[in-house]
């Protein structure tokens, strides 16, 4: 069986929040779940950013419930005020696609000096998502879905040189950061179901998806041959549309489950399926060696305190 958009169940009354909302995957998932009647936080990471994407959203589905946040992910502070403002306004959210990411850049530091896609790609969602959890775990059916990349597959965790700063391998450290992404998902499934908490911690990975990410890339290392390189593989290259899907499923399929990852039916394209995750996450002991470093390091900028209700 084929699963496509028609098979998004009707979204009315949920609320959810997409980070990276404002092109590639974030954008199509937004637009998607828009379409079924959902609310949709636009979470960017500028105003400007996000009011561009509300214009496009609008011009195709001019009665769409729309909301805008400012998220820069690259600052912890910044996320923990964004947290704050989605608990004051929303009485609840159902759903968090933690989808935004960057992508291969030379070596940048976030805000608060940590290597630029460790920070963004997973220390953020996971501080966000810790955030949030009170407000989710008040609604049946709530769901955390955290989008991860076929690099999982390749990477691993650097554990004596996690911020790279003594050796900075652009593609290893991406790779480190999506295998991360699927730890937390796996650990925070389990650590919901040990709570007896309702809400569902799942994974997807888009495939090989054409998104502004390739393009970022090539800008950002000024690599020609990187350039050449995407432009070879161009057809192998689905559209971010089709891209969007595995996270749609995990979203809002009624049949997937907390601790499930999906991604597209051939590995790097094609219609979503249930898929299997990078061997080393399934490794418990490193899970939670990766959740407590992870938290001490999150710690030492904000203050998350309300999960310990949860988990």
């Amino acid at each position: 069986m084929i699963w496509s958009v028609d098979s998004i169940p009707n979204q009315e009354g949920r609320i959810v929040l997409v980070t990276g909302a404002n092109s590639g995957l974030g954008f199509d998932t937004a637009r998607f779940l828009l379409n079924k009647g959902a609310g949709v936080i636009l979470g960017c990471r500028t105003m400007q950013k996000a009011e561009l994407a509300r214009q496009k959203l609008l011009e195709q589905t001019p009665s769409a419930n729309i909301e805008l946040l400012e998220i820069d992910l690259g600052d912890l502070n910044q996320v923990d005020r964004a947290a704050d403002q989605i608990a004051i306004k929303y009485k609840k959210l159902d759903l968090l696609i933690n989808n935004a990411g960057v992508m291969a850049p030379p070596f940048t530091l976030s805000k608060q000096g940590l290597e630029l896609q460790f920070a963004v790609n997973h220390l953020s969602h996971m501080a966000l998502t810790l955030k949030l959890l009170p407000l989710m775990s008040k609604q049946d059916g709530a769901r955390v879905v955290t989008v991860s990349s076929g690099a999982q597959y390749m990477g691993k965790i650097n554990w004596n040189d996690l911020q790279g700063n003594n050796h900075y391998d652009r593609w290893a450290s991406y790779s480190q950061s999506k295998l991360a992404n699927v730890m937390f998902a796996l650990e925070l499934h389990k650590r919901l179901k040990k709570s007896n908490c309702n809400v569902a911690s799942l994974s997807s990975h888009p495939g090989l998806a054409r998104t502004n990410l390739q393009i970022a890339s090539v800008a950002a290392n000024g690599s020609w041959q990187e350039g050449f390189a995407y432009k070879l593989m161009g057809p192998m290259f689905q559209s971010s549309a089709m891209g969007s899907l595995p996270q749609l499923l995990a979203a809002t399929d009624p049949n997937a489950k907390s601790g499930e990852q999906y991604g597209p039916r051939f590995n790097f394209r094609g219609y979503p399926k249930l898929c299997r995750v990078a061997p080393l996450a399934l490794n418990m002991e490193l899970r939670e060696k990766l959740w407590e470093l992870s938290l001490k390091l999150i710690r030492n900028f904000i203050q998350i305190n309300s999960f310990k209700e949860i988990l």
